[in-house]
């Protein structure tokens, strides 16, 4: 039998290649993610060992806001210079030095525009000399107030040399300051960067005014032990002496923290990756299905005979999983071999995009192995396993009967199709209806898992007189009528076939539905809600968003033709002890004049320097009432009580909180985020905006647009990232193509005696083709309408579910619908390439005498 079976297997080589085809990809999106996060990894590990080389213990204040990485990073407040000469006393400290590194250094390249940085920090440090790790390639040291070094990484992104007059921008200087580029350092190893990080080196007054906002502070305090002092026995000692409010850690704690975090980030990017592989081989899943399908049917009498000899069910069944088996294991080695190139190359991607990244030598963890063979194996057999179970049925009587199988009733598949779909439609809704608790994302996610299966099941049902319907277009000519009544006729085959491609474009429809749906809601949200011509704010690239100088607000107002300003602030809290977004506006009276929001109790017209105000919902689901007692407490300084004066009602466009303008002082950025300008009636946006331009003249992150732009501006990451999602989930589509590319070439295989048949009584070879043609644009036009019509109901009920989180409207892309359609119809056109070419070369003779 096994021998048999390894026979069958190379007889048919073609045709188990594409449908492993599938698996390779599936595995080699598994196995690349695993991959690429060991790789970063272990180069991170490398770069912040590297970075904490010197240091045996670290000093750092706790931050005071305590957030988890879904709502922002944590700020630590600055450790004061008295902190430092405590240290020092400290017995086994050989020496301690006060460290400034915070994030929010932008450099003005020669093109006059900010160099940004998509994730590694653009660090702005007070220069501390060269050490093993870091060198000066070119120049000297800063020694006055107007100069500074930068790295190696940020010259060449800048564009500058020693010698050049260079712009500077700070977190807590919001125009720009001119310096001295007086020198250019690298590190060991010949890296230009650590990380791909960004660094401005200033001397240390000038770093503790622009990059923390007063004199006499640190980020940190990095000690050195007197050899033979232990750094846990130190790290002890000097905790015991700064008391609390402080975090000490060792240099091998801080690398692996730091690290830890990073790779928290890496382990959310896996599983993005892991779900598009999900998505791949669900796809192929079902080639596998019809692939084996297909092959057991054309085998009827070939099974039937080895029934015949002898050969039980249990054989059979070992028959057809044995070569799962086989093309699972090729199609794993394969797919694994791929991964290892992909995740290399976007290894290399990743780190060129992070400022060059020095990567550790590639490695393939276990998980990319036990993922690769694991997956590719347990997909292949499972899609085989229902064919080797019908296969195993086959009677012995069948040996003396025409091999083609009759079409079973679709009763069972339907029933079938029907459970499943229900029970997707159930988990659908307890995820998006907010019923799921924890397990919300899972929930959701199985819900369309169960939703995809349900469909494909049912699928059959429809199969043929929707593919009659579609056939119609082409039953003008003799192949078109040949086409359409081949694509129908066997309705489970066509069903899974057109599955495949359901899929990819089901989840492309229902992205498409979600995202513009919101950016539909945005934009209405914004013109109702934003009483305001002219908009000042930026694009955020990094983990800070641009602000500007306060003094902006007060020149913009003395503007003719500007009736109302507002500054709006933005941070991170603790309400009564939980993370809330609290807002300041420089001008409490914007709250109803710009943004709509009225007054439900209180007065919000005024805010005195101990009072706050709430939103409507916050107010309700903290049990707070006007004259309520809140303690809040912010980035920097002490926590402070504040008393309730007014509630507004609750927009989308509103803060939670409102706090005084006092307190913007200790957010951890203390300068306005965003600009609101109200005209007066009468005043042109065209004559006001040239003059806030020339207030924004010394800060090239933020500009000033009109309401319709900012609109655009604020919707824009979502075009971002739908193309993004668009790209990914095209793997799906090319192996839908794939399938059905195996679908015709093995019905054409099926059909070789009926193709010879056709010839001989007149048919012509380019009518052949176009009949096989016909047969696979009618099969990937249905895959795309069934796509469109599920990704379309999809999304329409998630857009449902997020209408309490403002997203209002629902928006039917369709354009796009029209676009994938035809799309599908081109898909078909190239599916069938291959297979016609072949049908229309069959020896007529031959595939007459064919059995």
């Amino acid at each position: 039998m096994f021998r048999a079976t390894w026979k069958s297997l190379l007889a048919r080589k073609v045709r188990l290649v594409l449908s492993g085809l599938a698996v390779v990809l599936g595995v080699m999106f598994v196995s690349g993610a695993f991959v690429l996060t060991d790789t970063l990894g272990r180069s991170f590990d490398q770069v912040f060992a590297d970075a904490y080389a010197d240091v045996d213990v670290n000093v750092n204040a706790t931050p005071k806001v305590a957030l988890d990485e879904l709502e922002g990073e944590p700020v630590s407040p600055p450790v004061p210079a008295a902190l430092l000469e405590r240290v020092r006393t400290v017995a086994g400290v050989a020496e301690a030095t006060g460290i400034i590194a915070a994030d929010g250094a932008l450099m003005i390249g020669s093109n006059g525009k900010v160099v940004t940085s998509f994730g590694p920090p653009q660090l702005g440090e007070n220069w501390l000399g060269e050490s093993d790790l870091l060198t000066l390639r070119e120049g000297r040291e800063p020694r006055a107030d107007d100069e500074i070094v930068i790295n190696a990484a940020l010259a060449q992104a800048a564009g500058v040399k020693v010698g050049d007059r260079v712009g500077v921008q700070t977190p807590f200087k919001s125009k720009k300051e001119d310096f001295h580029l007086v020198g250019i350092f690298g590190f060991s190893g010949g890296r230009d960067s650590l990380g791909g990080a960004n660094e401005i080196a200033f001397t240390t007054p000038v770093a503790q005014r622009l990059m923390l906002g007063e004199p006499d502070v640190f980020t940190n305090i990095s000690v050195q032990a007197v050899d033979g002092v232990g750094e846990e026995k130190l790290r002890d000692d000097i905790a015991a002496a700064v008391g609390d409010g402080y975090q000490v850690r060792t240099g091998e704690q801080m690398s692996a923290d730091a690290a830890a975090g990073l790779k928290e980030g890496l382990s959310f990017f896996n599983k993005i990756l892991l779900g598009f592989a999900a998505v791949a081989l669900l796809v192929g899943t079902f080639l596998i299905l019809n692939t084996f399908s297909i092959i057991v049917a054309q085998r009827t009498r070939e099974l039937a005979l080895m029934r015949a000899i002898g050969a039980s069910g249990r054989q059979i069944i070992g028959s057809v999983v044995l070569e799962a088996i086989a093309v699972g294991l090729i199609a794993s080695v394969l797919g694994l071999a791929a991964g290892i190139g992909v995740g290399a190359l976007l290894a290399y991607l990743f780190g060129e995009l992070a400022g060059g990244l020095a990567l550790a030598g590639l490695g393939v963890p276990a998980a990319a192995v036990i993922g690769a063979f694991g997956v590719g194996l347990v997909i292949t057999v499972v899609a085989a396993l229902l064919p080797a179970l019908r296969a195993a049925r086959i009677p012995p009587i069948a040996a003396m009967q025409d091999v083609a199988t009759p079409d079973r009733p679709l009763t069972k598949v339907t029933v079938s199709g029907g459970i499943v779909t229900a029970i997707g439609a159930t988990l659908l809704f307890l995820g998006l209806s907010g019923n799921a608790g924890d397990l919300t994302l899972q929930t959701i996610l199985g819900g369309v898992f169960f939703a995809f299966i349900g469909v494909a099941l049912l699928t059959p049902l429809i199969s043929r007189p929707v593919v009659g319907l579609l056939g119609a277009v082409f039953a003008w000519s003799v192949p078109g009528k040949l086409g359409r009544l081949n694509s129908g006729r066997n309705p489970r085959r066509t069903a899974i076939t057109a599955a495949a491609l359901m899929v990819g474009i089901a989840l492309v429809t229902g992205v498409t539905v979600i995202l513009d749906s919101a950016k539909s809601s945005i934009s209405a949200l914004a013109e109702d809600q934003i009483n305001a011509e002219l908009v000042i704010s930026g694009v955020q690239s990094g983990p800070r968003p641009p602000s500007f100088d306060p003094a902006v607000l007060e020149q913009a107002a003395a503007i003719p033709g500007v009736q109302l300003v507002d500054g709006e602030y933005g941070d991170m809290a603790e309400v009564d002890g939980k993370a809330t977004w609290v807002a300041v506006s420089s001008n409490v009276a914007a709250l109803e004049r710009i943004f709509s929001a009225k007054a439900t109790a209180g007065d919000i017209s005024r805010l005195g320097p101990d009072q706050m105000l709430f939103s409507s919902d916050t107010a309700k689901s903290r049990n707070v009432s006007v004259g309520s007692r809140v303690t809040v407490q912010l980035s920097r300084g002490e926590a402070r009580t504040y008393t309730v004066s007014g509630i507004y009602q609750s927009t989308e466009l509103t803060s939670p909180v409102v706090l005084p303008p006092q307190a913007a002082r200790d957010f951890a950025i203390p300068q306005p985020i965003q600009g609101f300008l109200q005209l007066a009636p009468g005043a042109r946006v065209e004559d006001v905006r040239p003059q806030v331009e020339t207030l924004l003249a010394d800060n090239p992150q933020v500009s000033v647009a009109d309401r319709a732009a900012f609109i655009k501006q604020q919707t824009s990451q979502l075009d971002g990232l739908l193309q993004m999602i668009q790209i990914l989930l095209a793997l799906a589509i090319v192996i839908a193509v794939l399938g059905i590319i195996n679908t015709l070439a093995l019905s054409v295989l099926e059909r070789t005696r009926e193709l010879g048949l056709l010839r001989a009584i007149g048919l012509r070879r380019a009518q052949t083709m176009r009949m096989i043609t016909v047969e696979a644009v009618v099969i990937s036009v249905f895959g795309a309408l069934l796509g469109v019509a599920v990704g379309t109901g999809l999304g329409a009920a998630v857009v449902e579910a997020l209408k309490d989180e403002g997203i209002s409207d629902l928006v039917l892309p369709w354009g796009q619908m029209g676009l994938f359609l035809g799309l599908a119809a081109i898909i078909g056109v190239v599916a069938a390439v291959l297979p016609a070419v072949r049908a229309a070369r069959i020896n007529v003779l031959g595939a007459i005498a064919h059995d």
